[in-house]
């Protein structure tokens, strides 16, 4: 088992790029921690911040890297400090081993069920599965998706009653591949799905291999702009804000009597990605509830 420590330097946020310069002479793997870049992305994605980063001081910035036990950290602090001086706010040294920061996170995350049949295993878990389960083996990595936030849960609930036996299915913003494999087992003819993220990708085709699911692609796309063809039944568990900019484009990859299920709503915003939907055409068919995270289901009839 390695040991490793964490050096981290916490500086004001304008002075990250230097303090970055400086500590990527010893490591380039660099841990940023930025809260002024959440100006930039809470509108798409403030309800899914959490409280505390959304009112973090945006001044208060850190970097960390990683050092193996081979390696002298007091060397590292030496010439770290001796080209920053004047910057540093606070210098901190935390002590880990490698097993403890690979799998240490792993814990917290069980077998849950997502549906009537449906449900998510992680890798690393055994499970005896009851007659009629249909079990979904996940290991999320990097990407988001484990079946136990309301709005995985929600989605896969839609989809599970609402898509039919050989339907195409397009996952938009797969994440972890959860609901790509989900339509796949619930017999799918063909699945395509897609994320911006190429980590995302990449974690959803290893989830996508370990289930076995050879009738489903995933590809690196934003939203819309690299699917082709038309599908039966579209996913889209992401935000309030990239639904209702997907809204005007929808209808060009679905199918007559196709649906698109959405999730990953905050209630107040139901309205608004409702409205969305319904100026490009589509009729809903179904709302559904768990907290305070709404999911709908939307048709394109004839």
């Amino acid at each position: 088992m390695s040991q490793w420590t964490q050096l981290k330097i916490k500086c004001n946020t304008r002075d990250l790029d230097t303090v970055c310069a400086v500590m990527s002479v010893i490591d380039c793997g660099l841990m940023i921690e930025d809260p002024s870049v959440v100006d930039e992305v809470k509108t798409c994605y403030g309800e899914l911040i959490d409280e505390k980063i959304l009112n973090a001081d945006r001044t208060a910035g850190a970097v960390s890297i990683f050092v193996p036990a081979e390696k002298s950290v007091e060397d590292c602090l030496a010439f770290i400090e001796s080209r920053l001086s004047g910057i540093l706010h606070e210098t901190l040294l935390t002590g880990m081993d490698e097993e403890d920061w690979a799998n240490s996170w792993k814990q917290y995350y069980k077998p849950v069920r997502i549906g009537k049949r449906l449900i998510v295993v992680p890798t690393w878990e055994d499970y005896s599965p009851l007659p009629d389960d249909i079990v979904i083996s996940m290991d999320p990595g990097m990407a988001f998706g484990t079946g136990t936030h309301e709005t995985t849960r929600l989605c896969a609930s839609l989809l599970e009653d609402r898509m039919r036996l050989g339907d195409t299915v397009l996952d938009i913003g797969t994440g972890s591949g959860i609901l790509a494999v989900c339509a796949s087992k619930l017999g799918a003819s063909e699945v395509t799905a897609t994320d911006i993220d190429p980590v995302a990708v990449r974690v959803a085709r290893s989830n996508v291999a370990e289930n076995g699911c050879s009738n489903v692609s995933c590809i690196v796309s934003d939203l819309l702009s690299a699917v082709e063809g038309k599908y039966d039944f579209i996913c889209a568990n992401i935000v309030a804000d990239i639904v209702v900019r997907l809204a005007p484009d929808v209808t060009r990859v679905m199918n007559e009597g196709a649906v698109i299920a959405v999730s990953g709503i905050i209630d107040t915003q139901s309205e608004r990605v409702a409205a969305a939907l319904t100026a490009a055409g589509l009729k809903h068919a179904e709302t559904r509830h768990e907290n305070d995270w709404a999911a709908m289901l939307f048709a394109k009839l004839g």
